[in-house]
């Protein structure tokens, strides 16, 4: 019985405004939170690993990474606060911890968010291994860093009882002085991004723009490095590129080609007439060509002059060349066998005797 009174006594006593009683409730408060907590991670985890190991899609792994942010001291803090809250404690104590919550909540946020960031954005590199979405792919991930970041500390501040008007004005008049510095620089960035996600072209692309002609190496941050036909490097700004129009051969599926000639007026109206068929026959003889068509087209000041088009069935180049060396020689062969004469600039004097 004595034993029992003393103990009774002691929960009865008041330490900082509470009871034994009450510090006891606190504590079970704290303990039964934190390990409900830790069980509720650790089951997410498990959950999320297990689905990870049974699908190739990355937003499971996301997820993991999401769960394995949440470290202890957050679900302490909670729990402290829970319990804090069975407390009769002084408005000093309960800012700093409202105050360490917050700080926590903010940063499990923001990490979160960088993580689905990051996973939207590696969805993005799954099937490119180029050097310049690699590059375009860190700008975002640093980009989408610092705006994140920079959030959540104006959060804090504001609910801190910081008046983060006057600094967010200052960072504008900062940030637009920066901009103007570096006005240049960022436009080539920005272009970047602009090539990335647009992509006009990709490195190995043929392209003609302004006064450039070159097979694309790589795009970088500030420029894109060309490889010209005579084999030196030509280096552009992106902001350059993103300005012009942009011809771009490396898309190209089949080429059109249209080629004219002349003949001499000699040529008899059965000569001309069988031209057409001449010239379709030299094309059809080539691999990857499709025939168009060949018409008389006008009556030059020295010629007849034919105009006829074709289409070659592939991009390269090099193929496109051979085919119309051949299509040519095949032409001035068959003109050979019919006595047609090609015409070239002539002049006839006429001297008068008298």
């Amino acid at each position: 019985m004595a034993l029992q009174s003393l103990v009774a006594a002691a929960a009865g006593q008041s330490v900082l405004g509470n009871t034994v009683s009450d510090y006891t409730a606190a504590l079970l408060i704290f303990v039964v939170f934190v390990a409900a907590a830790g069980g509720v991670q650790w089951l997410l985890l498990r959950y999320f690993v297990r689905l990870a190991r049974r699908t190739d899609t990355a937003f499971d792994d996301a997820m993991v990474a999401v769960v394995q942010t949440i470290k202890p001291p957050l679900y302490f803090l909670l729990g402290f606060y829970l319990a804090l809250h069975y407390l009769r404690v002084t408005g000093f104590a309960e800012r700093v911890v409202n105050v360490l919550l917050l700080a926590l909540l903010v940063y499990q946020a923001v990490a979160a968010l960088q993580i689905l960031i990051d996973y939207f954005v590696q969805r993005r590199l799954i099937h490119a291994e180029d050097r310049a979405v690699q590059s375009a792919a860190r700008v975002v991930k640093t980009l989408s860093s610092i705006v994140l970041w920079s959030l959540g500390f104006l959060f804090l501040l504001s609910n801190f009882g910081i008046d983060v008007t006057s600094l967010i004005a200052g960072l504008g008049i900062g940030g637009i002085a920066i901009a103007l510095a570096a006005q240049n620089i960022l436009g080539d960035l920005f272009s970047s991004l602009s090539i990335y996600f647009d992509k006009p072209f990709v490195p190995g692309d043929f392209i003609i723009f302004g006064d450039y002609m070159g097979t694309v190496q790589e795009v970088g941050i500030k420029t894109t490095r060309l490889t010209s036909l005579s084999g030196e490097e030509i280096v552009v700004p992106n902001t350059e590129i993103t300005s012009v129009n942009v011809r771009n051969f490396g898309r190209m599926k089949e080429r059109r080609v249209e080629f004219s000639f002349g003949v001499t007026y000699q040529a008899s109206s059965e000569q001309l007439q069988t031209i057409p068929g001449i010239v379709r026959e030299a094309v059809e003889q080539q691999k990857q060509t499709r025939f168009n068509r060949c018409h008389f087209h006008q009556f030059a000041d020295f010629s007849l002059h034919f105009e006829a088009v074709y289409h070659m069935e592939t991009k390269e180049y090099s193929a496109y060349m051979d085919a119309h060396q051949a299509i040519l020689l095949s032409i001035k062969e068959a003109f050979e066998r019919e006595g047609i004469e090609m015409a070239y600039p002539t002049r006839t004097v006429y001297v008068h005797e008298g």
